[in-house]
């Protein structure tokens, strides 16, 4: 939906008030939801639930986060988790040179007040008894966390990626997601201003606790089937041909049934589309010339695409040993048995690969 044609807040708030509705919504801002996405969506909005979405890469959860900022008219805060992120970068910092500036100003009244205390207890007294203002909200950073706890009109808060995270990163969501507040020891609590809508996404590459999952409505997000797969490509690529869209959304779909380390994800599908327009391949299907350019695009590892080469082509590839080919297929939690931490260090550990603790002879 063009920007001119977005109703107003109150309206906006309306349209919500159905999973109907919030697919509706979605389609207008170019987002292809199915039904029971659309009704778990329309949960977590009602209920105030935040809504983790777990499943591969690339199949649109950060994508849906965007739309229903969107189709809401509410402002995006984004998240971006990795390792290694802290408190700092995701809640606040002190700013410290704007601190530092506030006591240079007050040095020489400071002196001036207190030139009449000669002894130096009275005058350690006098300035502990005095709030000098260092540790207020003006001197805040704030970070997407803490933004969305402070802005008054309501946000999207998107956390994305969470399991690149540590498990003590996913403890300091726990009062944000829970309580819609975040505590400063020096301030005190800040309660929400205006209740955010939290997404929270995993790309299945480790499991996220009991505790963070307890407080969110779940949804598995996989790859869409080739007719909605084929619809989202009509919806972010009008100019593409749908006989060229098919074609190319059928590709990928073979792609993504061999063991690849990266599947295609929609937006390379997306991507790939545009290319095979571009490349005005006959209107018969696409020619292998224009398939292998095309692959450029879906396949992002040479493993991956001498194993297309080989399958699409109708041959077994050799098995290879060593080097980037001889790499064993991504593990993600999706793909494994409940007892993930073990399977997914099996066969990696040692010289010889044999496993953790084990050595070479």
């Amino acid at each position: 939906m063009p920007a001119a044609a977005l109703p107003t807040l109150p309206d906006r708030a309306q349209a919500f008030t159905s999973a109907a509705l919030v697919r509706q919504g979605l389609r207008d801002a170019d987002y292809i939801a199915d039904d029971d996405l659309a009704a778990v969506v329309h949960l977590a909005t009602a209920l105030d639930r935040p809504l983790l979405l777990e499943g591969p890469a690339g199949v649109g959860k950060t994508e849906l986060a965007k739309a229903l900022a969107q189709a809401s008219g509410r402002r995006l805060i984004r998240l971006q988790c990795y390792e290694g992120l802290d408190d700092n970068r995701a809640l606040y910092e002190w700013d410290y040179a704007k601190q530092l500036l506030h006591v240079q100003m007050l040095r020489d009244r400071i002196t001036a007040v207190a030139a009449d205390i000669s002894d130096i207890d009275d005058a350690s007294r006098y300035l502990a008894d005095r709030d000098f203002g260092l540790y207020t909200e003006a001197f805040l950073s704030v970070r997407p966390l803490l933004e969305s706890v402070l802005s008054d009109e309501p946000v999207v808060l998107l956390i994305d990626e969470v399991d690149r995270t540590e498990e003590s990163m996913e403890a300091l969501l726990l009062e944000v997601l829970a309580e819609k507040q975040v505590t400063i020891p020096e301030i005190g609590t800040f309660t929400a201003r205006s209740i955010p809508w939290v997404v929270l996404t995993s790309n299945d590459t480790r499991e996220l606790s009991a505790a963070l999952k307890r407080r969110c409505l779940h949804f598995h997000l996989g790859f869409p089937s080739p007719e909605r797969e084929r619809e989202i490509v009509a919806a972010r690529a009008p100019e593409v041909d749908s006989d060229v869209a098919a074609d190319v959304v059928d590709l990928a779909r073979q792609l993504r049934e061999l063991p690849l380390r990266k599947s295609p994800s929609i937006s390379e599908v997306i991507d790939a589309a545009r290319a095979a327009m571009l490349l005005q391949d006959s209107t018969t299907g696409i020619s292998k010339q224009t398939r292998s350019i095309l692959l450029a695009a879906l396949l992002k590892y040479t493993s991956d695409r001498n194993l297309a080469d080989s399958r699409l082509d109708g041959a077994t590839p050799e098995p290879k040993h060593g080097g980037e080919e001889g790499r064993p297929e991504h593990v993600t939690v999706a793909s494994r048995p409940a007892n993930t931490t073990t399977t997914a260090f099996r066969g990696h550990g040692g010289r010889d690969h044999g496993g953790i603790g084990k050595r070479g002879r």
